[in-house]
Formats: C-alpha cells, structure tokens, sequence
C-alpha cells in the first residue's frame, strides 16, 4: 500500500498516487486510441477530444455516484469534501453512465460516426481502468475479504481495510468484527495531538482509532506483526486490473475483425463482458454494502452486481440492435492499417522500373 506520491515542500500539498495513476491510464488511452482512429478516420483528433471529454464526465459521474452512495461518510464533513477526489472515492460505474452520455451528445453534434466511436473508447476504456484499479490497491480501496490463499495481502494498521475489519459492518449483514482489536486502541483524541481518552468496551466501535504514533512498543508490534495485524485479503484491485486486461485483449481482437463489419458491437460487447466479470468479483470484495433498494434484484447483493446485471442485459440488447441496423455495405474482414505513403526515393524508383507508369497515372487522372 502506497497511497501518498510525495509531498510539496513549502505548501505541504499531498500528492496521492490514485490521481497519477489515473492521469496515466487516460494518457496510455489516448495514445492507443489516436493509432486505432488512423485505421478508420482522416483526423484522430477527433478521438481526443472525446477522450477529454469521457474522462471530464467519468470523474465527475463516478464522483457523484460514490457520494450518493456513500452519503453517510460525508456527514459531520466540511463540504468541500465531496470535491475531493484525489483523496479517492470514485465508482466505476457512475463514471461510465455519465462518460457515454456526455460521448454521444458530443459526437452527434459533430455529426461524427457514433457507434464506431464507442467501439474505439471501450478499449481505451479498459486501459484506463487497467491503471486505475493499480491506483486502488495502492490507495487501499477496493479491497477484498479475507483469504488463506497463499497470494493474499494484509494492509496496514488504520488502512481502509483494517478500519473494515475491526469493525461490525451492518450494511453487509456482519454484527461482529473480524478482528477483535481490544478497547485500548479505541478512544478519542486531545486538541494537543499527543493526548488520548480512552473508551470503554461497549462504545469502543463508535470511537476512533489510536493513531499509530501514540501507540506504545507492544502495541505497535501487535498490529503489525502480531495478533492484532490486519487479516489477509483477496487482492481483488489487481483482479479488477488483470481482468481489465484481459477485457481489453479481447475487444481489441474482435474490434479489428468485426470493427467496421459490425459497428457498434464492440461497445455491446464491453457491457456484456464487464458487466459479467464484475458480478462475480464482488462476490469477493468486502467493501460495497449490500442493495436492497426497489431496483434491486436481491438485496443479498452489492449496487454493482444489482447494476452489473443490468449492463449485462444492456449490452446485449444494444449489440442485437446494432447487428441489425448496420449499414447496407458494411466492409467485410479486418480492420488493417493505412498504407503508408510512398517516398520519393520509392516513387523514383518504381518510375525507374517502369517508365510508363508515370503517363499512364496521368491519363486515369
């Protein structure tokens, strides 16, 4: 875990790791994104323009839908907290809504091919998404629950997953903590920040956690390599990554086979896809609470499977429509890329070779 980059001199500004592994992600995008718009378009920077503007659209969707998620943490709160999106707290799904939205206003009002950009953006989607869920297991959200599998990770004391562990969590059906950390390590702290109050055990779960510089030798030993450390996790961040990846891969293949035959269905397939993958890897997060709004389908599941579901369900209907209403003539086999432009040596040389070949252009002309 490694969730502070550095820090400013002078000003003290914080800079956490998420937010440049997210700059990265949306960088590596683009990059991959301007190569694929060169097989299809005169002019990629169209896709960079609505590159920067999904990214805009996905912080802020993602932002929003987090804080309405999670509205509780935010209570007691200044307000500027919920703008605070460096410090973390971003749904992935929120930001996608919110990015298409924002994607196919733009592209309409440009006149531009709407389902052979979202074909492109999907991929470069699951590239982002590849970074930024490195950010999360840097930042220690996202987390799982806890494992004996030989790859698990424990984070460190007063990490969001350790906080998650020594506490009940009724929002996942769990009225006991997994770890029960003693009434010592709970209390509240002095003006003076060196000072602590103790509580005792019956309110010790609505109290806050002993910093780690105000623990004694013992103490820290406990929660770090003794009885009382974090318990191992699936490290479901670098799931999510891996499987970001893979999604990637396999959009990209079937993009170049199927991109310009059937466009549109790319975009389909990354809903059914993800939204499939994502179903089950909830299953081992320990961080969503259960949904058991009217929308849901169970409320023995987390908003993103309960979503997960329904973009499953999206994709395919949209994928189905845009088989259907393709365009009369679509181009058949793969997407390949644009010649290159023949050098004077080159054209030299072939006129060389062929000395008539240079009348012969100009009479077709």
């Amino acid at each position: 875990m490694f969730p502070k980059l550095f820090e400013l001199p002078f000003i003290h500004l914080t800079i956490w790791t998420y937010g440049p592994m997210l700059v990265t992600g949306f960088l590596v995008a683009v990059f991959l994104l301007r190569r694929l718009a060169r097989r299809v378009t005169q002019n990629p920077d169209h896709i960079t323009n609505v590159a920067l503007y999904a990214l805009i659209a996905g912080v802020v969707g993602s932002r929003i839908f987090y804080v309405v998620h999670h509205f509780s943490q935010f209570r007691g709160d200044p307000w500027w907290h919920v703008f605070a999106v460096w410090q973390g707290g971003l749904e992935f799904l929120g930001g996608v809504i919110a990015a298409v939205i924002v994607v196919v206003i733009y592209l309409l009002r440009h006149r531009l091919p709407v389902k052979l950009y979202l074909d492109m953006l999907v991929i470069g989607l699951m590239v982002g998404l590849c970074f930024g869920r490195i950010g999360c297991f840097l930042r220690g959200d996202c987390f799982g629950k806890p494992t004996q599998v030989a790859w698990g990770v424990r984070f460190p004391y007063d990490s969001e997953p350790y906080n998650s562990q020594i506490r009940p969590n009724l929002l996942r059906n769990r009225p006991q903590p997994q770890l029960d950390l003693p009434a010592d390590y709970f209390g509240y702290g002095g003006e003076d920040g060196q000072t602590w109050f103790y509580i005792d055990q019956m309110h010790k779960f609505s109290a806050n956690l002993k910093p780690l510089d105000l623990l004694s030798d013992q103490e820290r030993y406990d929660v770090t390599k003794g009885p009382y450390r974090c318990l191992a996790v699936h490290p479901t961040q670098l799931y999510s990554s891996l499987n970001a990846a893979i999604l990637f891969v396999v959009l990209l293949l079937f993009w170049q086979r199927f991109g310009l035959t059937w466009p549109g269905c790319t975009f389909g397939l990354m809903f059914v896809m993800y939204g499939f993958s994502r179903f089950w890897l909830e299953f081992l997060r320990d961080d969503n609470p259960f949904e058991s709004a009217w929308w849901s389908m169970s409320d023995k599941w987390t908003v993103s499977q309960n979503i997960g579901i329904y973009i499953f369900a999206f994709g395919l209907i949209v994928a189905f429509i845009f088989a259907k209403t393709r365009p009369l003539g679509a181009a058949a086999g793969r997407i390949k890329k644009r010649p290159k432009k023949e050098s004077p040596h080159d054209q030299q040389k072939q006129q060389s070779l062929c000395p008539g070949s240079n009348t012969t252009q100009k009479s077709f002309n």
